[in-house]
């Protein structure tokens, strides 16, 4: 495929990327009104809101071999009218039960689109033989980051009906140009020396070796996943309750979160570059324990705040390298084993830190994320050559 289709390609699954953190965000930021209008106590409101997470992992696994049989571009296409259709649905509920069967929907096309376009992106990485996996998860982050500023915005004079059906018309008009550029053309095929063997041309051993390579992948995912989990969840509550801070520098704990990761994945091609896919992730992970066993455990808000950044900038790169490698050797059955675990470790995050923090204290139940980190790095290592490739 000539460079300019591939260039193209690029700009159009980044734009697919950045509207899935923006979809997903000014949902978010609207969670307490739509709390308010179905008049969902907190325990009814979380139920409701499970349905975005059963969703999503009910369709993972069903888009990789939808992605097979049809092509990633298609799918991706296809899921992200659904998701943008759907997030203008939650407005409409007037009950819990009702909130958390639209959610279901809105949580299948969710999770059915991330591995489309983490598997289209995948092939394209393959293709330009450059490390530019992190470029894509940045557009999501700062997509995201993008919908929560014009969320908080125009929640004081839109109400959510109106903005999330905004959100629709958008993602439709977005969804209508990107995907003029994935439907006209093909997955690019990368070069025939830097293909990964598929289980049809290897040896059971060399197959049971691949899945559970895929898994162990899977895993560093689920570890970074954790994180970022626990860090949207727990992180402002650990700076208002623990270190006494005041809600706006707590609400800020996050925000120096977000930004450093967005950070550290606008320059992930570039540390990849570098340092290789191995370093990045083994380094990534030590550097984020060590990260957040500052933003735990130090005694003062301004020493978290900078645990919190650095925790940040050493799990950017992990994510991101985990799914393009699963999709490597396992093409979207991979991507989609990988993000299910991935996803599983966003779930498992906020009620294992709720647990821990009711058994010890919520400092120290942060320092799990440090353990995960550390798990993640130890995988890197275990895991280099095929890191690799």
């Amino acid at each position: 495929m000539p460079g300019r289709e591939l260039v193209g390609l690029r700009v159009a699954i980044t734009a697919f990327f950045a509207l899935d953190g923006f979809i997903f965000s000014g949902w978010v930021v609207r969670i307490p009104d739509i709390k308010h209008q179905t008049h969902a106590s907190a325990g009814a409101l979380g139920l409701a809101l499970l349905g975005v997470s059963a969703g999503a992992v009910l369709t993972m696994m069903l888009t990789g071999r939808l992605c097979r049989r049809y092509g990633s571009h298609p799918v991706t296409v296809v899921w992200m009218v659904v998701l943008a259709l759907s997030v203008a649905l939650p407005p409409l509920t007037h009950s819990a039960p009702a909130l958390g069967a639209v959610l279901l929907v809105f949580g299948a096309a969710y999770g059915g689109v991330n591995v489309a376009f983490n598997s289209a992106a995948v092939d394209l990485v393959a293709a330009v033989r450059r490390p530019i996996m992190p470029s894509f998860h940045a557009a999501f982050s700062l997509g995201g980051m993008v919908g929560a500023g014009v969320g908080g915005l125009v929640a004081g004079f839109l109400s959510p009906t109106r903005h999330l059906l905004g959100i629709t018309v958008l993602g439709l008009l977005v969804t209508a140009v990107a995907g003029r550029s994935l439907l006209r053309h093909e997955p690019p095929v990368p070069p025939v020396d830097d293909r990964v063997p598929t289980a049809a041309g290897t040896g059971r051993a060399a197959r049971v070796a691949g899945r559970w390579l895929v898994v162990g992948f899977g895993l560093v995912a689920l570890c970074d996943a954790y994180g970022e989990g626990a860090m949207a969840d727990w992180g402002a509550l650990h700076l208002k309750q623990d270190l006494t801070a005041s809600a706006g520098t707590a609400a800020a704990g996050y925000a120096c979160f977000a930004l450093a990761m967005t950070a550290g994945r606008l320059s992930g091609t570039a540390l990849l570059g570098r340092l290789g896919r191995a370093r990045t992730v083994i380094a990534g992970g030590a550097v984020a324990a060590v990260g957040m066993l500052l933003g735990s455990l130090a005694p003062s808000v301004w020493m978290a705040l900078a645990g919190f950044a650095i925790t940040g900038l050493g799990l950017a790169n992990i994510f991101p390298v985990a799914i393009e490698r699963a999709g490597a050797l396992a093409g979207a059955s991979g991507v989609a084993i990988a993000s299910t675990l991935g996803y599983g470790g966003m779930l498992l995050g906020p009620p294992m830190i709720g647990f821990m923090a009711d058994w010890f204290s919520l400092s120290t139940a942060l320092t799990s994320v440090a353990a995960l980190a550390a798990v993640a790095a130890l995988i890197g290592v275990a895991t280099r050559r095929a890191l690799n490739g």
